[in-house]
């Protein structure tokens, strides 16, 4: 009982400082939180918490601020992260389904993400190393010029320009679609691009169709420009980020919490690493404070999940933030963004 009371007592603490950037008084706790008991036992239960390392007292006159094991114990106490509203899953779904291309989808949730939480989010842009071939086009753009087309898991799709050193007809560009989409379609990057890589020439006796000059000249072209396109990972390590100016609702913390996020907001490099590998769908990291890989970022909290289609987790995406956050609010948008972003990659 004593124990459920003191964390009710620290839930309230949380919440009030959070809203209010204040430190919290048992009084107030009293009589905004309804605990039923009186502001004496409040200041008993505080200061148990405060001798345990969950709250701290910046000045002895003041009242109380959660310590980041404070901010631990309040989010492992949760219990499970809250859903959002039926109004913000159709604002999410409504804004995220107007996307034309990954590049918009990636735009759109950062922006989203940004205003849902009031944070600077940050997502990750699909792993195209661990994605699948979904499909190769070739169209033909002129005789002599095609332009070949790789439709990826993630929504990614590359287009290149390929230039033949003598006329297609249709019949062989059926072909050659053909042979291209059997070598790679299903295949996981590095295997397709190996595949493509090794076509080329083959035998007239297995393979009438494909034994002249002409046609092993262009599947060779063709799937060459494939294989460079797809073995491009240069995405791996790209980024979108949205919401920089939610910082200037911590200008009392500036040197601790917003300066370090400011500086990380130009190293691509650094954001991943505090995003951390992609978890599964559905699981929300937090990761607080001094938690983190960064020993700069000892004042900054990450929220952060997986997404990809078919809950495979290709990518991150989540916020950075100073640790006194609405952690509630922030690990449901997280959640709800992560998984209408899989589904729109699952159905594109």
């Amino acid at each position: 009982m004593q124990e459920e009371r003191r964390i009710a007592v620290l839930r309230a603490i949380v919440q009030d400082y959070v809203a209010t950037e204040e430190p919290v008084g048992s009084k107030a706790l009293v009589e905004r939180h309804g605990l039923n008991v009186s502001p004496a036992t409040v200041r008993n239960d505080m200061a148990a918490l405060e001798d345990e390392g969950y709250l701290t007292q910046p000045h002895t006159s003041a009242g109380r601020v959660p310590t980041d094991k404070g901010y631990r114990l309040f989010v492992d106490r949760l219990g499970s992260v809250k859903p959002l509203s039926a109004p913000e899953k159709r604002a999410i779904a409504s804004f995220l389904d107007g996307a034309v291309d990954l590049d918009d989808v990636v735009s759109r949730s950062v922006r989203l993400l940004s205003q849902l939480t009031r944070q600077v989010a940050v997502v990750q842009y699909p792993t195209l190393s661990r994605s699948t071939v979904r499909h190769l086009e070739l169209v033909a753009l002129a005789p002599e010029r095609l332009l070949a087309v790789a439709i990826l898991s993630t929504g990614r799709v590359e287009q290149r320009i390929v230039e033949l050193t003598a006329p297609i007809s249709d019949d062989d560009l059926a072909r050659l679609r053909s042979r291209v989409n059997l070598a790679a379609t299903g295949e996981v990057i590095a295997d397709a691009v190996t595949a493509l890589r090794s076509l080329g020439p083959v035998d007239p006796a297995r393979d009438p169709t494909l034994g002249d000059a002409p046609l092993a000249d262009h599947t060779t072209a063709v799937a060459q420009v494939l294989a460079d396109a797809m073995g491009n990972h240069r995405s791996d390590e790209r980024v979108a980020v949205g919401g920089a100016a939610n910082l200037a609702r911590y200008g009392d913390s500036f040197e601790s919490a917003v300066r370090p996020v400011l500086e990380a907001l130009e190293e691509h490099v650094v954001l991943l690493k505090l995003l951390g590998e992609a978890s599964p769908a559905g699981t929300v990291t937090v990761r607080i404070g001094a938690e983190g890989p960064i020993e700069d970022f000892s004042a900054t909290s990450v929220v952060a999940t997986g997404y990809g289609p078919h809950d495979d987790a290709l990518a991150t995406l989540g916020i950075v933030g100073p640790t006194r956050m609405d952690y509630p609010g922030t690990m449901a948008a997280v959640r709800a963004v992560a998984r209408y972003v899989s589904r729109i990659l699952d159905e594109a």
